[in-house]
């Protein structure tokens, strides 16, 4: 009975041993799936880090991509090149300022644009502009465009501007200033082409197609 009993133990160790051999190599493949757990945590933490630099998704901070960024470099040369006439356009009113911040954390920022008036020392959205004064600002922002990718393009160069209305929103001073700017960009050999229906700019073109509609046919004359 007492060898009987010894070979039922012996049994029951032997069982017991497969089975602390076998917990003792799934315990070390769970360290081992552990260590690579933590590696790829730690890269993963790294790009997510950088994923959300990329993409403007950084908690507290201003929402600007890395696209963003970018062209906010580029978006500086423009304004500076645009102020320039802007502020001949203005008689020394308005200067364009990109605004640094967004409305708020979860809107986009960076290639928002502001206006400083020199006139009451204030600082305010581009979108208070009055229409003529906003025709104003987005034609010297074609212009500084135009300027910066000239300078940054390596010789290429941009001769001819074409202007589609907007003209019918300027006051009288305001047509004057805008064209003083027009022939001081025709007079560095550029070709300015303008589209519109107000009178008094028709008669202060020097050259002009005109378009006319008799009995539904279209006449184009140059004079």
């Amino acid at each position: 009975q007492l060898v009987i009993q010894k070979n039922n133990i012996q049994k029951n160790i032997d069982a017991i041993n497969v089975h602390d051999n076998s917990n003792k190599n799934i315990l070390q493949q769970i360290q081992n799936y552990a260590n690579k757990m933590e590696e790829v945590k730690q890269k993963y933490s790294l790009t997510k880090s950088i994923s959300d630099t990329v993409n403007g998704k950084i908690s507290g901070k201003d929402k600007v991509t890395l696209e963003t960024y970018i062209q906010m470099t580029y978006f500086e040369s423009i304004i500076a090149r645009a102020n320039v006439r802007f502020m001949l356009m203005s008689n020394g009113q308005y200067e364009l300022k990109r605004k640094e911040e967004g409305l708020n954390r979860q809107s986009q920022s960076g290639l928002e644009l502001d206006v400083i008036d020199h006139y009451n020392g204030t600082e305010r959205s581009v979108k208070t502009l009055s229409g003529g004064e906003s025709f104003k600002a987005a034609l010297a922002l074609a212009l500084g465009l135009s300027s910066m990718i000239q300078s940054y393009a390596g010789g290429i160069e941009l001769n001819t501007l074409f202007i589609d209305e907007g003209f019918g929103s300027l006051d009288s001073e305001s047509l004057d200033q805008a064209l003083a700017v027009l022939l001081d960009l025709k007079n560095d050999n550029k070709v300015i082409g303008i589209i519109s229906h107000v009178s008094e700019l028709k008669e202060r073109i020097d050259h002009r197609i005109v378009l006319s509609r008799v009995n539904k046919e279209t006449y184009i004359s140059i004079e």
